[in-house]
């Protein structure tokens, strides 16, 4: 059986993780130091942390369920106490593509992010439906990436997030620096400053007059439409005349002509990941 030592048991991230790996075919110590996580974990999961040293020198996979900017620190900390052969899983590839990571060759490194569950999704069930991070009921895919150590263990890392993120659909395999291309650049640089960019336009349109609710009904049922046809989602679906003769008025003053160029610069990228792991040095 593979033991796990899950790093962040009682976080936030740590919890939703601990109550997919119960009941599965893994033997999991929890790791956890505060307080307040170690009360979550039992209350939420109904289990007890285990010594740091002890899960770690025994783990076959080590998973970090610990805030990206904490990764580098914890990994420098507890490098001495993997064993040789053993694989740490990272939840993001800031750290990993910034170059925090610890040096052991003889140590596997992996890294795996959710897509979260798609917009566009065939669920049922209510519970599901309303699942919007996903790993609880929702379907999701996932991305995977080995940074380093043999092939084979790719496949027991990915059984590992597929476990962690369950239910999983699709299990993409990308590089580390894709994975950074995927988030943050794509997933935050762009779709979250553009998510709260149009929630600014709807509050905008409710201080010009329109009802609240009705500005909120006509912006996420226009964007249903508009992204099922931006992505080819709705076959023979297209913009109309005045939408496409707005969308060529709004794109020059909107965006600059450079804006994917300053954005999935390499550069841009890896200066992106270094400043989500070191915070306070960013500009």
């Amino acid at each position: 059986m593979t033991k796990i030592a899950l790093m962040g048991a009682g976080g936030k991230m740590g919890v939703r993780l601990s109550t997919n790996l119960k009941g599965s075919r893994f033997d999991v110590d929890h790791v956890e130091v505060s307080e307040a996580g170690l009360a979550r974990l039992k209350a939420e999961v109904g289990v007890d942390a285990v010594e740091q040293g002890q899960a770690i020198s025994g783990a076959d996979v080590i998973v970090m369920a610990t805030p990206d900017r904490l990764i580098g620190e914890i990994s420098h900390q507890i490098i001495d106490q993997v064993r040789p052969g053993a694989a740490m899983v990272v939840l993001d590839a800031a750290a990993p593509h910034a170059g925090e990571m610890p040096k052991r060759d003889d140590v596997t490194y992996f890294v795996t992010h959710p897509c979260h569950p798609p917009i566009f999704n065939d669920e049922i069930d209510m519970d599901a439906r309303r699942d919007f991070f996903g790993g609880v009921k929702a379907k999701q895919h996932i991305v995977c990436a080995l940074m380093q150590g043999p092939d084979e263990d790719y496949a027991k890392c990915e059984e590992v997030a597929k476990t962690i993120y369950a239910p999983v659909m699709r299990s993409h395999r990308c590089t580390v620096e894709q994975i950074a291309i995927l988030e943050p650049a794509l997933s935050e640089t762009v779709g979250a400053t553009l998510a709260l960019a149009l929630r600014e336009a709807t509050d905008e349109a409710v201080k010009r007059g329109v009802p609240e609710q009705a500005a909120h009904d006509f912006m996420l049922g226009h964007l249903n439409i508009e992204l099922a046809i931006a992505f080819g989602v709705f076959p023979g679906g297209q913009f109309s005349d005045g939408a496409l003769h707005a969308i060529d008025q709004a794109r020059p003053k909107i965006f600059k002509d450079d804006w994917l160029e300053a954005v999935f610069d390499p550069k841009a990228v890896l200066q992106s990941v270094k400043d989500i792991c070191h915070p306070d040095k960013s500009t």
